[in-house]
């Protein structure tokens, strides 16, 4: 009777285990058994389907019959972003997936080397800017406003004045806290004159922007390295073929600035790279009628890239304006070196979909791909559509849920 009894005991888990295996099965075949007696399904999933093709230049271009080009056309078509204005997308929930992960791919890599993620406001005073001259500077490129008291603000393309001010703010730092990297991935703003290509030039846009300080120059030109390497770690992660080439410092300002970029036919930069050695610059950096390598004397061939990163070595530009200091091992009290990164976010995820694709079918970088894996059902009608019920039956049974199907 004991033996009987320990024999009951580990049957009757098992037994209920089974029982409840077995009406899910039949609830899952009334589903598909409903379903297929029914009118086709569709995903639940949220995307725009009322864009066609021939509607794309009228609605994306400033001039009827401009070209597009291939990732905006693709994403359109695909329901990845719908226009909202110029310059302004929705972006669906497909692409905000993929956003999440390319983020948080960005935010392992930042991490690895010490960064420390902050959030700074979007509004940004134009006392900030007045005192750095930057906002003469930037010109209409700046989306500027007035709140009711007339305060003035603008929407900020980029964080220099607001991060060097909440240093100060802080006190001295000691060099025992040092290098500092602080970063945000938030929106930005610029006020472009003519939005094109989608994500790869628009009015609003998601920017992974950091920044460093440090005690001396050449404490701040390690990190420099230190940051540009982990730039080539995440292309080189997503399958992305690119070059880092100098660059002019422009509105931001520094001694010394470096793009990345991907080469491809739409890029809006003319990039001039040597034959002989590992020597590449953006044509703005070269002199007109430059036509050699100014390392190796070798030749030089041009090619088209899209910018999707920008280093700046900034040097004392913003803390000695704002009067950021260190507090030094000899308890000297000097400017802070600077450095600022950015990573166009979005971006990526437009040029990576411009350089890996075919005219007709996107082609993502596998670690951001909104899903690795997608279903999909057969015509109704057709000889594959009996078999597929039973094969869906099947996953159920494998994946233990139904599959995320609803009748319209």
């Amino acid at each position: 009777m004991d033996g009987l009894l320990r024999r009951g005991k580990m049957i009757l888990p098992a037994l209920k285990n089974w029982i409840g295996w077995c009406q899910r099965q039949q609830q899952c075949c009334r589903f598909y058994s409903d379903l297929h007696a029914r009118q086709k399904c569709v995903s639940q999933h949220f995307q725009s389907m009322n864009l066609r093709e021939d509607s794309i230049a009228s609605q994306q271009t400033s001039k009827p019959g401009e070209l597009t080009c291939k990732s905006q056309r693709l994403m359109l078509l695909a329901g990845l972003i719908y226009p909202a204005s110029p310059g302004c997308f929705h972006y669906m929930p497909y692409t905000v997936r993929a956003l999440e992960k390319l983020i948080r791919m960005i935010d392992r890599e930042m991490q690895t080397i010490g960064g420390q993620k902050v959030n700074m406001p979007a509004l940004s005073s134009a006392e900030l800017w007045r005192a750095s001259g930057r906002w003469e500077l930037m010109g209409s490129e700046l989306l500027r406003l007035a709140d009711r008291h007339n305060q003035e603000y603008c929407l900020g393309p980029t964080h220099e004045e607001a991060i060097t001010d909440l240093i100060a703010s802080q006190g001295h730092l000691s060099y025992k806290q040092l290098p500092l990297l602080l970063y945000q991935v938030t929106r930005k703003f610029r006020d472009e004159p003519k939005p094109r290509f989608g994500l790869l030039r628009g009015r609003e846009f998601y920017m992974k922007d950091m920044y460093t300080f440090d005690t001396s120059k050449e404490a701040a030109l390690q990190t420099y390295a230190l940051v540009c390497n982990a730039y080539g770690n995440i292309f080189n992660t997503l399958g992305l073929r690119f070059v880092k080439v100098q660059a002019a410092t422009g509105s931001i300002g520094g001694t010394m600035s470096h793009e990345f970029q991907l080469p491809a036919d739409v890029g809006e930069d003319r990039l001039m790279m040597c034959t002989g050695c590992d020597f590449a610059a953006n044509e703005e950096t070269l002199n007109p009628d430059e036509k050699h390598c100014p390392v190796c004397k070798g030749k030089l061939a041009e090619y088209k890239g899209i910018e999707v990163g920008h280093t700046f070595f900034l040097g004392t530009k913003y803390s000695s304006v704002f009067n950021a200091t260190v507090r030094t091992a000899e308890n000297k009290h000097i400017p802070a070196e600077m450095g600022c990164y950015g990573l166009g976010v979005t971006r990526i995820l437009a040029a990576s979909i411009e350089v890996l694709s075919t005219e007709d079918a996107i082609r993502w970088p596998s670690l951001i791909a909104p899903y690795q894996v997608c279903l999909i059902p057969p015509k109704r009608g057709s000889k594959e559509e009996k078999g597929a019920i039973s094969w869906m039956i099947y996953m159920t049974v494998l994946l233990k849920q139904p599959l995320g199907l609803r009748r319209r």
